[in-house]
């Protein structure tokens, strides 16, 4: 139940800053906005303020802007958007992903600000933290470390060995612990949370290639604070990381999706996302504000995509637009953008169906 709280809340953020850029731009630019929504319909309640009903609806997953016009009508009225010019427009539904970019940025500065939990590379970041830990950061399908539960994040605490406690603080004591026990089941200690966990493995004495004996990847980890005008440059640089990173990503599953029929990757909808928020809210508001802020630029880079339905799609006809010196036909971009919102409803009952099945 805090899980599903916890997630709507972090949903309702991104939203409604989302929401919020297209709907403060389009007044700016005098447009009539006519519904300002959360969530998709069946409506729940609303209430009107000015000339702009405000609702909340039945499906969560989401939010809209409602603009006089945005259907290419009423261009021979000066408050629709049909009427605009091509840079204004642009500029409306370009908006919503500037938007959840600065959200990005504001909730990275924040958190380096408070103190952030990175990965240490150098000697010099390893003085600055505090609370140095040695984390996993990834773990290999069918390894023995999957089959004993150990996931992302938990924190190597240590081995047991008889009646004997074995702590470790770095990422080498645990590899030289590791190597001299292959083939010899040894009991892992781990902590996800406050929890000491005691983990029954086998390290593999021939593992894959690519693998090591768990078939796990660590990293030393530590909080690091920053002096708040340093934070803001922080916040915004690895907010412009975070956007490379998750622009190559796309880029990747698009081009597998094309060569191969397949995305390459473990692709996860609302259920799988709301799982990974309850872990992230669990681990502390750090992890939960850093990976909020993920999501605010996968929904930004998402969104900008020139696919039918969404900003990116709505955004590549206005260049047709731009290009032809004439609207593309409003019935033609009609059934364009049905057919792609069709398809992305399919695949969010595909992505969620598989995050059913995983999770529960």
């Amino acid at each position: 139940m805090l899980t599903t709280l916890i997630f709507i809340i972090v949903l309702g953020i991104l939203v409604l800053v989302h929401e919020l850029g297209h709907f403060i731009l389009a007044k700016r630019a005098g447009m009539k906005v006519e519904e300002f929504g959360f969530g998709f319909p069946p409506r729940l309640f609303g209430i009107k303020r000015g000339e702009t009903f405000y609702s909340l609806n039945l499906i969560p997953f989401g939010g809209f802007v409602k603009i006089l016009g945005e259907d290419g009508q009423e261009q021979n009225n000066p408050r629709s958007f049909a009427s605009a010019k091509v840079r204004t427009r642009a500029g409306v539904i370009v908006a919503g992903v500037v938007m959840n970019i600065l959200l990005a940025v504001v909730l990275l500065a924040i958190g380096n600000a408070v103190g952030l939990r990175v990965g240490l590379i150098d000697d010099v970041s390893v003085r600055q933290a505090k609370d140095i830990k040695v984390q996993i950061i990834q773990v290999a399908p069918n390894s023995p470390a999957e089959q004993a539960g150990l996931k992302p994040l938990d924190e190597i605490a240590g081995f047991s060995v008889g009646q004997q406690l074995l702590g470790t603080s770095s990422v080498t004591e645990v590899q030289d612990f590791i190597n001299k026990n292959l083939g010899k089941e040894v009991i892992l200690l781990t902590k996800n949370g406050r929890d000491l966990i005691e983990n029954k493995i086998t390290p593999r004495a021939n593992p894959p290639e690519g693998e090591g004996a768990l078939g796990i990847s660590l990293a030393t980890t530590g909080i690091v604070r920053y002096s708040w005008y340093e934070a803001i440059g922080r916040g915004a640089m690895d907010t412009v990381n975070i956007f490379r990173y998750t622009v190559l990503g796309y880029a990747t599953i698009i081009k597998n999706i094309f060569y191969t029929g397949s995305a390459g990757v473990e692709l996860s909808g609302p259920v799988g996302i709301a799982v990974i928020t309850g872990k992230a809210a669990r681990l502390g508001f750090t992890y939960l504000m850093q990976f909020t802020a993920l999501i605010s630029v996968n929904l930004a880079v998402l969104n900008i995509i020139p696919f039918p339905a969404l900003d990116g799609g709505r955004l590549l006809f206005i260049g047709i637009e731009k290009l032809k010196g004439r609207p593309v036909s409003r019935k033609v971009e009609a059934t364009i953008n049905a057919v792609g919102f069709a398809l992305l409803i399919m695949l969010m009952i595909y992505v969620t169906t598989k995050d059913i099945l995983k999770f529960f």
